[in-house]
Order: C-alpha cells, then sequence, then structure tokens
C-alpha cells in the first residue's frame, strides 16, 4: 500500500532527481474550486503536485536503495539534483487520500478539502508507476538535450568566432549609441535653450506689438494736432534756398495749408500753445516765398521784352509750369499780384503790337492787284488795269475782275498756318487783296486764341472770367486796331466785288473757328471786320448795278436800218462778266443765309442786267425772230455758267434763269 510505503520513506532528496518538472501522461483538468488539485496561483506557497510526487518518488528511492537509471531514450545528460523544500508528502497524500477531520486539514495555513468527485477521478498515467512518473522528463527537453549533444566542438569554434564578431559589433554600435545619445541629449540641452530664448522673443515681440498699436492709436490722434503745428526744417530751408521747381511748389502748397489752417485757428485768445509759438513763423515764411514769388515772375516778365522771344514757349515753361505762384501771391498780397498782373499786362500789350505791326509791315509788301471804278460791269473798256505794290503805282499784269477761279481756294484750303514774314518780305507774285487779309487774321486769331487760354489758366481761379477778358481785351486792343486799319486800307479803295465777300466768308470761318475754340473775346474785333466788309461790297455790288443802269440808258432808243443789220444776236459782252460775276457769287455763298446783304444787292443787279438786255435787244427793231433769239443767247449763257454750283441761292437762280431761257426758247 501507498501509505505504509511512504510513511518509512525519509524526506531526504535523491541526488539524482532532475531539476526540470517530470512530464505527466495525465490529462490536465481544469481547477475547480472544490477539488484538490489547485494550482499554486490559487495556493500560495504549495508546490505543484508533480513536484510533490517527485520528491515523494525520491524518498523512495532513497529508502530502497534504488541506483539512478538512464532515461528510457538512451540520454546521457547529467541530472541535477533538487533539494525538496515542499510541504510534507505524508500530509499532502493524507489530503489526497481523505481526513476523518470534518473540518479539513490544514496545510500551510491552506483548507483543503476533498470531494467526492475527487476520489471518482481517473488518474491516467499511461501504464506507468508513479516512480516512472515521477522520473519521466518532458518529450520537448529529451529532444533539446539531443539536439545539443549532437553538435561537435568545431561547430562550437565555428559559431564562437560568428558570436565573437557580433560581441565586436553590438560593442561598436553601444559606441555609436553612446555617441549618438550624447549628440541628443546635447541637442536635447541646446534645443531646450532655443525654446526659452524662443519664448522670450515672443513675449518681447508681444510686449513690441502692445506698445506699437498704442503708439499708432497715439499718432492717429495726436498726428494731425501736431502737424497743423508745427513746420519742418526742410520746408523752411526749401522755401528760404530752395530753386522755384515742381518740387517747390509742393512746399509752398504745404506752407499755404498750414497759414490757412492757423487762420481757422480763431483769434489769438483762443488758439493753443503750439499754434501760438507757430504764427511768428508762419508769417515769416510766407513774407519770404512772396518775396522769392515776386522776383520770379518779375523776371519772366522781363525776358518777355527781349529781342526774337517767343511768348508762346515762355508762358508755357515758365508761367503756366508754376501758375499755383500767382495763385498764392495773390491771396496773400493782392495788391503786389495785381501790380505783376499789370506789369505783365502792359508787356504783353507791347508785345503783340509790336510783333503784329511788323507782320503788318511785311503783309504790305506783297503785290495786290489794284481793282478801281473802271472795273465794273458797265464798262465797255476791256482793258485792265495793272496791279500795284500796296502803298505804290507801281504797275503790274493784266488781272480779271469778275472770274473767280482759283481764288476760292483761300477758303477751301486746310492749312492753319500764316505766311511767315520773310516768306511775305521775299514774295514776288501778284494777289488779290483776300491773301494778305487772310494771312493777318489768321495769325491773330492764333495768338489770341493761345493768350487767352494762357490768361485762363495761369490767372484763374484767383481772377474771375470777367476780369480776365478785360486783361485780354487790354492786351489786344491796339492789336485789333492795328487789324482793322489794315482791313480798311484794303478795301477802302478796292472795286473787287469778288475779294470783298472771301473776304467775308473768311472772317466768317474765323469767327466759326473762334466760337469752335470757346475764345468769346474776339467776337468784336470779328464784327469790326464785318462792318468794315459789308458796307464796301454792298458800295461795289451798287456801283455794278449803276454801270448797268448808266449802260442801259446810254443805249440807243432807234436805230437804223444799217445798225440793226450790224447788229448781232450773240450774247453781249457785259452778259459774259455778268455770268461770271453771279458764278461767283453763287459759288461763295452756298451755305449763305436768307437775310445776307449779298442777297439782296444780287437781285438788283439781275434786275438792272435784264433791263439792259431787253433796251438792248428792241435795237433789232421789228425783227421779233432775233430779237427774241438774242435774249435767248445771253439768258442760256448766264444759265450754263452758273448751272454747275449748288446751294439754295444757287437753285433760286438758276430756276429764274431756266424760266427766262424757255419763254425765249420757243422764239429762238
Amino acid at each position: 500500500m501507498w501509505p505504509n510505503r511512504v510513511a518509512g520513506q525519509s524526506p531526504s532528496p535523491n541526488p539524482s532527481q532532475p531539476g526540470s518538472r517530470a512530464f505527466s501522461p495525465t490529462p490536465r483538468r481544469t481547477p475547480s474550486g472544490n477539488g484538490p488539485y489547485i494550482t499554486s496561483q490559487q495556493r500560495p506557497g504549495l508546490p505543484p503536485r508533480s513536484a510533490s510526487l517527485l520528491s515523494l518518488a525520491s524518498n523512495e528511492s532513497s529508502s530502497s536503495s534504488i541506483p539512478t537509471s538512464k532515461r528510457a531514450n538512451g540520454s546521457t545528460l547529467k541530472q541535477s539534483t533538487t533539494v525538496y523544500s515542499g510541504p510534507d508528502p505524508v500530509t499532502v497524500l493524507s489530503a489526497i487520500l481523505g481526513n476523518d477531520d470534518p473540518g479539513g486539514e490544514k496545510i500551510d495555513g491552506n483548507e483543503y478539502t476533498i470531494s467526492a468527485e475527487d476520489l471518482e477521478l481517473e488518474l491516467d498515467f499511461g501504464g506507468l508507476s508513479l516512480r516512472e512518473l515521477a522520473l519521466s522528463e518532458e518529450p520537448e527537453q529529451v529532444e533539446t538535450a539531443n539536439q545539443y549533444q549532437r553538435q561537435s566542438i568545431a561547430d562550437y569554434e565555428q559559431e564562437k568566432a560568428k558570436f565573437d564578431d557580433l560581441h565586436r559589433s553590438i560593442r561598436a554600435c553601444d559606441d555609436v549609441l553612446g555617441s549618438v545619445e550624447t549628440n541628443l541629449t546635447s541637442f536635447r540641452n541646446d534645443l531646450a535653450a532655443v525654446s526659452a530664448d524662443i519664448e522670450t522673443l515672443q513675449a518681447r515681440s508681444t510686449a513690441l506689438n502692445i506698445r506699437l498699436e498704442n503708439r499708432r492709436a497715439v499718432e492717429k490722434g495726436l498726428g494731425p494736432v501736431v502737424d497743423e503745428i508745427s513746420v519742418s526744417p526742410f520746408v523752411v530751408s526749401k522755401i528760404v534756398d530752395g530753386p522755384i521747381d515742381e518740387a517747390w511748389i509742393k512746399v509752398l502748397a504745404e506752407v499755404d495749408r498750414r497759414a490757412a489752417a492757423y487762420e481757422k485757428g480763431g483769434s489769438a485768445t483762443e488758439r493753443s500753445k503750439g499754434l501760438q509759438d507757430l504764427g511768428p513763423l508762419l508769417e515769416k515764411l510766407v513774407l519770404k516765398a512772396i518775396e522769392r514769388i515776386r522776383d520770379y515772375l518779375v523776371g519772366q516778365v522781363k525776358a518777355l521784352r527781349s529781342p526774337n522771344i517767343n511768348a508762346q514757349i515762355l508762358q508755357q515753361q515758365n508761367f503756366l509750369r508754376f501758375k499755383d505762384l500767382y495763385t498764392f501771391l495773390h491771396k496773400h498780397h493782392a495788391t503786389l499780384a495785381e501790380e505783376i498782373c499789370q506789369a505783365y499786362l502792359n508787356t504783353m500789350r507791347w508785345y503783340y503790337h509790336n510783333q503784329f505791326s511788323r507782320y503788318e509791315g511785311a503783309l504790305k509788301s506783297i503785290k495786290l492787284h489794284v481793282l478801281d471804278k473802271t472795273d465794273v460791269l458797265g464798262n465797255e473798256d476791256t482793258s485792265r488795269k495793272g496791279t500795284v505794290r500796296a502803298g505804290s503805282k507801281t504797275m503790274g499784269p493784266p488781272h480779271d475782275a469778275f472770274n473767280l477761279g482759283r481764288r476760292i481756294d483761300v477758303i477751301r484750303t486746310k492749312s492753319q498756318h500764316a505766311l511767315s514774314s520773310h516768306i511775305a518780305e521775299e514774295d514776288q507774285a501778284t494777289h488779290y487783296l483776300e491773301v494778305p487779309f487772310r494771312n493777318f487774321n489768321l495769325a491773330l486769331v492764333d495768338n489770341t486764341t493761345a493768350e487767352y487760354t494762357f490768361l485762363a489758366a495761369f490767372f484763374s481761379p484767383a481772377l474771375s472770367y470777367g476780369a480776365i477778358s478785360r486783361h485780354f481785351t487790354y492786351i489786344f486792343e491796339p492789336t485789333f486796331q492795328l487789324g482793322h486799319t489794315m482791313t480798311r486800307t484794303i478795301v477802302s479803295d478796292t472795286f473787287d466785288a469778288l475779294g470783298l465777300l472771301l473776304a467775308v466768308r473768311l472772317n466768317q470761318q474765323f469767327q466759326f473757328e473762334l466760337q469752335r475754340r470757346k475764345i468769346p473775346t474776339v467776337d468784336g474785333y470779328i464784327n469790326g471786320t464785318a462792318m468794315l466788309l459789308w458796307p464796301r461790297l454792298q458800295y461795289v455790288m451798287g456801283a455794278h448795278c449803276d454801270s448797268l443802269r448808266q449802260l442801259t440808258t446810254a443805249l440807243p432808243t432807234s436805230r437804223s436800218k444799217a445798225d440793226q443789220a450790224k447788229m448781232s444776236a450773240a450774247p453781249h459782252m457785259a452778259t459774259q462778266r455778268f455770268g461770271q460775276l453771279v458764278q461767283g457769287i453763287l459759288s461763295l455763298s452756298t451755305e449763305a443765309g436768307d437775310d445776307e446783304p449779298i442777297i439782296t444787292s444780287l437781285r438788283r443787279l439781275r434786275s438792272e442786267m435784264e433791263a439792259f438786255l431787253t433796251k438792248y435787244s428792241t435795237g433789232f427793231g421789228a425783227d421779233k425772230r432775233k430779237r427774241e433769239r438774242f435774249l435767248y443767247n445771253n439768258y442760256s449763257l448766264i444759265l450754263t455758267i452758273i448751272s454747275d454750283i449748288g446751294g439754295k441761292l444757287a437753285q433760286e437762280e438758276q430756276s429764274h434763269f431756266d424760266t427766262l431761257k424757255t419763254a425765249f426758247q420757243e422764239a429762238a
């Protein structure tokens, strides 16, 4: 029996006992709270059951003096001796086999209870005895032992070299890792220092941003106030010593703005301390600016009196470029500004009168055709007067007083440039009166446009446009008188109806051009010129009518048959002249209004011509057919000459003469 055998054994360990846990072929059972097989976790302090069995087997072996034998697998490995220090095997067996104590037995302070289920448990030891079971080893350990047993010494030497290399590699890695660790530690310390510096900079940046915002807020509130009560040294030095240029004008505008702000500050008692301190400085600065402006403008006015100076260039570059100077001067010293303005007006008055006097003298050197009272329709003398140089009686080439020809080109040309003085003096050709009239007035229109534009740009807004117009009239008054004198000289003795009408149309063109340029101040001169031209044109047209009337009166009331036989039905010489004159008048009146004096004069002339032809036709006596043929030929010639003219007035005349022609056509 196991209890008797176990009871007689001593607890001394077996030196041949293996150190590892014995292999048990029995299946493991899940621990139960009521079973006797409790794991070490469940029963602390008690070794596993296999260890108890092993101790028991060792004691039994020692008691029976059974020598230790080799394992069944023939392993030659040495077995280690384990000293058992667990609970008493007898006590464990008693607990397994049962105990009459109803309260159970306590082993190492733990109570074990054997249930009926534990007694019915069947254990499978694989046909091994308890001793064999205790002495047996796990298959894995046997297999591992066999595996290591088969390795030779050479294998161990070879593996040793590998392990030495591995050891050296590990040592090198340890050295590298140590260096890396040192560097990382140093980097961590440096990073910590940089982080602290960044935090410091962030704090300083935040503080600076706050200060900057505060300063901006203060500057926004105090900036305008400080700006109004202070003048920078640069402004002072620029006004006092700087050259007058665009930068000086900007600084002057700043001084003007500060002076205006100072004036708006109220009375001396209401001004702040800063404005009171600024007052004397501003006053001196303004006076200095006025002094420098005066010197500059006076110098420019003097330059206008220089010989051969181009006033327009000087006005554009030295006056209009710094037009703010006069505005500032008129604002802060109106009396001085008016004096300088008057000096400029006197200078330009002299300048234009002098320049146009020279130009008018150059135009006098142009040769002109002279048309006197002999150049009328009723004059039967076919000879033509010669031409004379203006102001003399030198004879020139013949001319045609009734044919317009290319003279109309003077109003159709697109050239807006007047003849220069030296070209006029060297011109040897002979011209009609419209040539000097056009050149003088064209130059006058261009100069008046330039001057009025300059006055309006330079003196405004300091002066009103009414004052500017008065200044303009003052400047050009002698020049306008010179122009009227020249026009009067040209037209006073002439009988050139076409030349006078050309001058009228040129004068109207100048008026339209001035209206387009918005220069109203020359209207007086234009109207004065028209008052010189229209009356003279009416007088010349009246002279033509009178000549025709005299020619009609001079016709005999009756003719002898011999004289009648000599008369021809061909158009009369006066008819040719009349047709050419009417053609020229109609060509120059295509856009004429119904209220022009030339229309009345033309109808009077037409009536006189019809009266002449009718009375002349009575000279054919009783030959009605020949008389009507004569009238048909004359009216047909007139209609042929004027048939290619357009305009309302031309259509009326064409219709009238076509009616007359038709009336005598059947008889012809």
